[in-house]
């Protein structure tokens, strides 16, 4: 369970490594983490300061849209869902920290999705988590956390990232800690906003500023690159082979994802002509 005070020394990292285990949100000091639901449940009107989460992972009730009336964009995709549900529940001036797999940053109506978000918060800050993350419990789950705080409108977006030319994840060899966070930590900076002065490092660097106009150009689509991967290309850094299955895993549930909504747009443009 998330420690709130925690959340608030640790305004960007500490969390990270604690979401890969269920949806999390704090409302208040008072107020305990308990799973946010958007499939199931409509609006509760419940609001929230402070939201550490990620969406549902997985292919369980997917292709099912939920039964909401209140999201601007309609998909039957559940974690772009999770992202819409998230900018309703969370209150103006309030902060979220949400991991997304890399797909999600592109895939689908995702650029649709991002639009709306970048028209109601800040979307300041983009972390590309490190290869194996959440291993062993979602084994090649290539993935993000994107900070926004509500009531304010995207300028820049700044991308860290955190992945590249660095050894993966694994639950023995390498496990997770603080310590693969530190330097993001320190180009974050210590407003919890993302309002901290920082230094676009260039191309060779791992922290770059991109503006709206940019991310526009692009159709809101958050799949930034810049380095060159050597990793990748280094067999004795290559991933473990079932990372590699649950990233190609990973890829063609996008693809169903993304048929499924042109098969839902399909059947809805017949019922209209019936």
């Amino acid at each position: 369970m998330a420690n709130p005070e925690a959340a608030d020394r640790y305004p960007a990292t500490l969390p990270l490594a604690r979401l890969g285990d269920r949806p999390l949100a704090r409302r208040s000091r008072r107020d305990a983490t308990r799973p946010l639901r958007c499939d199931r449940d409509p609006d509760r009107g419940e609001r929230y300061d402070v939201l550490l989460t990620n969406p549902p992972f997985g292919t369980k009730g997917a292709n099912q849209a939920p039964d909401r009336d209140d999201f601007t964009i309609e998909t039957n995709n559940k974690q772009l869902n999770f992202v819409q549900h998230v900018l309703i529940v969370l209150k103006p001036g309030g902060r979220a920290a949400l991991v997304l797999p890399d797909n999600r940053l592109f895939e689908g109506k995702a650029g649709e999705v991002f639009e709306i978000l970048m028209q109601d918060c800040n979307l300041h800050t983009v972390l590309r988590l490190p290869r194996g993350t959440f291993t062993p419990y979602c084994l090649g789950v290539k993935a993000n956390v994107i900070f926004f705080q509500k009531g304010r409108p995207t300028e820049d977006v700044w991308i860290f990232d955190a992945r590249s030319n660095m050894a993966g994840i694994t639950k023995k060899d390498r496990p997770l800690t603080a310590q693969h966070f530190a330097e993001f930590e320190k180009a974050y900076g210590k407003d919890p906003n993302g309002q901290s002065k920082r230094k676009d490092t260039g191309d060779t660097g791992r922290l770059r500023k991109f503006h709206l106009s940019e991310i526009k150009e692009w159709g809101y689509k958050l799949d930034i690159t810049w380095l060159k991967d050597e990793s990748i290309e280094d067999s004795d850094e290559l991933p473990e082979p079932q990372d590699l299955a649950g990233e190609a895993v990973t890829e063609l549930e996008g693809v169903v994802d993304d048929l499924r909504e042109i098969m839902a747009l399909i059947e809805k443009e017949e019922g209209v002509e019936k």
